[in-house]
């Protein structure tokens, strides 16, 4: 499958490995190939760093892996999109695309697409680069939003990169609540200081 990764900070980098390895054809879309952060990207092996509209318009898929509010900006340069999947990986926490709620939410209303489904938010970068525990195998991902086709596809591409399961938290109606869900995350991990190397994992009662 043909990704097109927009953002190439940890989550877009860490993803952008795992799809590889997965045997996914990977680009960055970026809006400065001579940035930093670019550069850095540019070295992960089996990608390709592209301008943001030539990597929309190549890919199958699209994640958008930036700040929240970079979403207002960039919606422009991905040009038409309504047919294409979008996995809104950013979080609404300290800064957010107004005057929408979410990036989600920015995303299609803009875009005018039904195909976009919340998804790669509800763990650090680290969890996403090496989701295996060795006591417990695969930890949990989880998604939202209302297209199923959207959602099956996010939940294939977890399970592809070692996700034990991928959860449907449910429609756009709680977006917002995966989103605080991640915050929860970044609570324990960062907050309390328990660590980035804390993952989530439903355990269900046989």
């Amino acid at each position: 499958m043909k990704i097109a990764i927009i953002g190439t900070g940890n989550v877009g980098s860490a993803l952008a490995q795992r799809f590889v390895q997965s045997g996914h054809q990977v680009s960055f879309g970026v809006r400065d190939a001579s940035s930093p952060k670019s550069q850095k990207a540019s070295t992960i092996a089996g990608t390709t760093l592209l301008s943001i509209e030539e990597a929309s318009k190549l890919a199958e898929v699209i994640i958008i892996a930036t700040p929240p509010e970079a979403v207002l900006s960039l919606v422009a340069q991905l040009g038409d999109v309504k047919n294409k999947i979008i996995i809104d990986t950013t979080n609404s926490i300290r800064t957010r695309p107004e005057p929408y709620a979410t990036a989600y939410h920015a995303l299609k209303e803009i875009t005018k697409s039904n195909k976009i489904v919340k998804c790669f938010n509800s763990t650090g970068f680290e969890n996403m680069n090496n989701p295996i525990y060795s006591d417990f195998g695969g930890i949990d991902m989880f998604c939202a939003g209302d297209n199923k086709e959207a959602k099956a596809l996010a939940q294939n591409l977890a399970k592809q990169i070692g996700f034990s399961e991928c959860w449907d938290f449910g429609g756009d109606d709680k977006v917002e609540l995966l989103e605080k869900f991640a915050l929860s995350w970044i609570n324990l991990a960062i907050m309390q200081g328990h660590g980035r190397n804390l993952a989530f994992k439903v355990i269900k009662r046989a």
